[in-house]
């Protein structure tokens, strides 16, 4: 087995890596981040293989990464994950059997879709889980664009099972926390404990991030621009920002994230969040933090790459180690730390 391993990800804005030591306590040993051309991919989907394969070998010379073997993060809208119930069954028949059951929550044919199944509970003969459902032809394209550059891919992850994985290493098992992750276009929520994903939402919400206005035509960027110029706030969960001025794109953001945990606080056997960790570009927007800390009641802490792994040899700054937690964590679930 290779002594490193790459967490890989593709986004619409770049192509980011991580590499860690797979070892008993983990470290990162390089990383980096490539930006793309607009209309090269597009939520973990490859629309330009020539580009993007080009902005591979970039970052493999650029970071200086050593393997050449990757685990795959993928975030996308189109992506299914929800709760799922079914007969407990070993694992070789479910996953013969899933195809089946599912093929009516699916928005292509179960022949069409790559089917997983997350295990989190059992009652009698009932087994709980979250069930996630990618289309086939979106994930054999950038495993094939990877193959293109020499890259194995030897696995495939979802992002936010990567987030779960990468705060798990800053609380205690018992305390059941909420990882937001603030990206360009899409922002993604997992509620976890000791690790283990219970909840898991993608909310669509354009940000303007660095890297997002890099991609804004002129004539958008001064929409967004003026989209983001405070505002008087008017109502509030709580009376922190009565009285402030907030953008409304900022305030759509905290009231989704406002709905989403109340949604999971509603759900039978849910317990409280303990602690909410923020991550990703978007935590730099002017305001963001302020108006979830005032908007959820819940500690909030801003995380980078340094607060969940070692860092060896690098020093990650900016957005860059805002967005490596979703990386290192895709990265960690083929470590033994």
């Amino acid at each position: 087995m290779a002594k490193t391993i790459v967490g890989l990800e593709l986004t619409e804005e770049s192509v980011r890596g991580a590499e860690i030591s797979l070892s008993r306590t983990p470290q990162l040993i390089a990383c980096g981040e490539v930006p793309l051309p607009p209309d090269s991919a597009k939520d973990s989907e490859v629309i330009d293989a020539g580009t993007i394969a080009v902005a591979l070998r970039q970052l493999w010379s650029g970071a200086r990464f050593k393997s050449h073997d990757v685990v795959l993060g993928v975030a996308s809208r189109r992506i299914l994950v929800r709760e799922y119930t079914t007969q407990a069954m070993r694992p070789d028949l479910l996953r013969e059997a899933l195809p089946y059951q599912v093929q009516d929550l699916l928005p292509v044919p179960a022949s069409q879709a790559v089917l997983d199944f997350y295990p989190l509970s059992q009652q009698g003969d009932q087994v709980s889980g979250l069930l996630v459902a990618a289309v086939a032809e979106t994930i054999e394209q950038i495993i094939a664009t990877l193959g293109k550059v020499k890259l194995r891919t030897r696995a495939v992850d979802l992002t936010a099972f990567g987030l779960a994985r990468a705060s798990a290493r800053l609380t205690p098992p018992e305390q059941t926390v909420a990882t937001v992750f603030i990206g360009d276009h899409t922002t993604q929520v997992v509620v976890a404990q000791g690790g283990v994903p219970k909840f898991v939402r993608v909310l669509p919400l354009d940000l303007p991030t660095a890297a997002a206005m890099r991609h804004t035509p002129d004539d958008a960027v001064s929409e967004l621009e003026s989209a983001l110029e405070l505002v008087p706030a008017t109502t509030r969960a709580r009376g922190a920002l009565r009285g402030a001025t907030i953008s409304p794109i900022v305030s759509d953001l905290a009231g989704r994230l406002r709905s989403t945990l109340a949604f999971f606080a509603s759900r039978p056997g849910a317990t409280p969040v303990d602690q909410l960790f923020l991550c990703g570009a978007g935590v730099s927007v002017s305001g963001v933090v302020t108006a979830l800390s005032a908007s959820i009641d819940a500690p909030i802490r801003v995380i980078t790459a340094e607060d969940v792994i070692g860092v060896k040899a690098v020093q990650p700054t900016g957005d860059l180690a805002n967005n490596l937690v979703s990386t290192i964590g895709i990265a960690l679930g083929e470590a033994r730390g």
